[in-house]
């Protein structure tokens, strides 16, 4: 036996090749709109149109949560919106890496957007390989569970140890390091190309390059975390797949709407590794109800490990957010308060 039981003996959804197709077609059909746009006019998008463009997306993915309960019943439109929660707060936490590499690499505010978007595509290219291999080993091996589980419940340490990354404790990858050394660079951006020319017409790669490896490699690493995160709410790979499409398809007009309210969920990291450590345990319980290791209770099922239903895993990571980012809220304007107070008495 490969899935744990209560997998094996739910139903499975179903998605035709067809299916697979219009959602792939879309979604590039969606992407070429967004870079069309952008390529032909580089902005900073206002407020009022980034407010805009996250409604129109968190729109679409409750549109399509609503569809799956329609045609599929309510527990996989449960586990859609599950893991499009749990994969949209990762990539909110995201953004304050992207928020660093943006002004470490100096790059003007109104190239952000193409730089954001380039970034988004790899990230959806590299997260459906990881997507792949990771069914291919869940639909194999169901000690994997363990590993995945295991591994969650780590990060999760990491995050309540940690907290949010600053400027200074951000380093470049092996990647940007290698890219840097082996490729001539010119010292200013030109514009949105990512190859000029210098005063002798020498041609050059322009620090856009860079800037778009620096996204792309982080939001890899970061795939190390949301693809086993998600695949411990969902084991079906099309619910996998197009909640990590819905999640960044709206980072980029996100990363413009929260701008400095960023730095007000002071509280997000805390939230996100309870919703880490609580999928990692529901993984590490899963893996136990199927147990078929030999070294552990003889290779035979244990039976006390419990089943976490769906709707107890949405009510958790729904309800962890929420209050993560009110106690957030209220701690931040606890603090401009005291500022203001302290202020007034210094003057």
């Amino acid at each position: 036996m490969c899935l744990p039981e209560v997998y094996l003996n739910a139903p499975a959804l179903h998605v035709s090749p067809l299916v697979w197709a219009i959602t792939l077609i879309v979604m590039v059909a969606v992407l070429l709109a967004d870079l069309f746009i952008i390529g032909r006019r580089p902005h900073e998008p206002s407020i009022k149109e980034s407010t805009i463009w996250v409604s129109i997306y968190v729109g679409l993915a409750l549109l399509f949560g609503l569809g799956l309960w329609l045609t599929s019943g309510g527990v996989f439109a449960g586990e859609f919106y599950a893991g499009w929660l749990t994969e949209y707060s990762l990539s909110v936490d995201n953004l304050f890496v992207f928020v660093i590499i943006m002004t470490r690499f100096v790059v003007p505010r109104h190239l952000q957007q193409e730089v954001l978007l380039v970034g988004i595509i790899l990230a959806l290219v590299m997260r459906g390989a990881f997507i792949a291999a990771g069914s291919a080993l869940i639909s194999q091996f169901s000690w994997v569970f363990y590993i995945f589980g295991a591994f969650l419940v780590y990060t999760a340490i990491n995050f309540a140890r940690q907290g949010e990354p600053s400027e200074e404790e951000f380093k470049e990858n092996i990647v940007i390091r290698w890219v840097r050394r082996a490729v001539p660079f010119s010292r200013d951006f030109d514009g949105a190309k990512i190859t000029t020319r210098d005063s002798m017409g020498k041609r050059l790669f322009t620090p856009m390059l860079v800037v778009m490896i620096a996204i792309g490699t982080t939001d890899l690493i970061f795939a190390l975390d949301s693809i086993p995160a998600i695949f411990g709410v969902t084991k079906e790979p099309y619910l996998v797949f197009t909640a990590n499409v819905f999640a960044l398809m709206g980072l980029r007009q996100l990363y413009f709407l929260l701008g400095g309210l960023l730095d007000r969920l002071v509280y997000l990291n805390i939230g996100l590794a309870v919703v880490l450590a609580f999928i990692g345990v529901k993984l590490v319980l899963e893996a136990l109800a199927d147990n078929n290791l030999p070294f552990l209770n003889g290779g035979e099922h244990i039976s006390w490990a419990p089943h976490i239903p769906i709707w107890l895993s949405l009510s958790v990571i729904l309800g962890t957010l929420l209050i993560a980012t009110v106690a957030s809220l209220a701690k931040s304007a606890r603090d401009k308060r005291k500022e203001r107070e302290l202020t007034s008495v210094g003057s």
